[in-house]
């Protein structure tokens, strides 16, 4: 005669609600991520130090407007710097658009009507302080790692 394995029918829907969990935790990381900002570039929007919700999208889901979290480009001796390093920039126009004319004459930007397929303008909210597409010309739309949502409460505070 067997005897029932006490505990068993609780362990069960345990470890399923786990699993559950583990999966929402994964899914949530990959979808959702915490950038803190470093610099002037969009202030007032932003100042150093405000951490920044950011949703990872593809790059055709940018629209005019938004404030993006993109790759900076590498400098050709990337040595110097980490394998990624990220800016936070307003998107000025998307790929089809014209040139914003605020910035038609910037140098990196002079001779372009549109913006070409499949990259953007952006720009940071301070103009002075920052390294942007008026310097550095169109931004691949697939260095985009996401959208920034919101800012977040500073670290400690509820």
């Amino acid at each position: 005669m067997a005897r029932p394995v006490r505990g068993l029918p609780i362990l069960v829907p345990a470890v399923a609600v786990a699993l559950c969990a583990l999966a929402v935790v994964t899914w949530l990381r990959r979808r959702f991520l915490v950038v803190e900002v470093s610099g002037t570039s969009m202030r007032p929007s932003f100042r150093t130090g405000d951490r920044v919700l950011v949703r990872r999208v593809a790059s055709h889901g940018v629209r005019v407007g938004e404030v993006v979290v993109v790759e900076a480009p590498r400098p050709r001796n990337h040595r110097q710097r980490p394998e990624h390093m990220w800016h936070i920039k307003r998107v000025a126009a998307v790929g089809g658009d014209p040139v914003p004319a605020p910035v038609a004459d910037a140098p990196a930007l002079r001779h372009a009507d549109r913006v070409p397929a499949g990259h953007l303008v952006v720009l940071g909210d301070d103009p002075r302080s920052s390294l942007d597409s008026r310097q550095r010309g169109f931004v691949p739309a697939d260095r985009v790692l996401g959208v920034v949502l919101r800012r977040l409460p500073p670290d400690g505070s509820r």
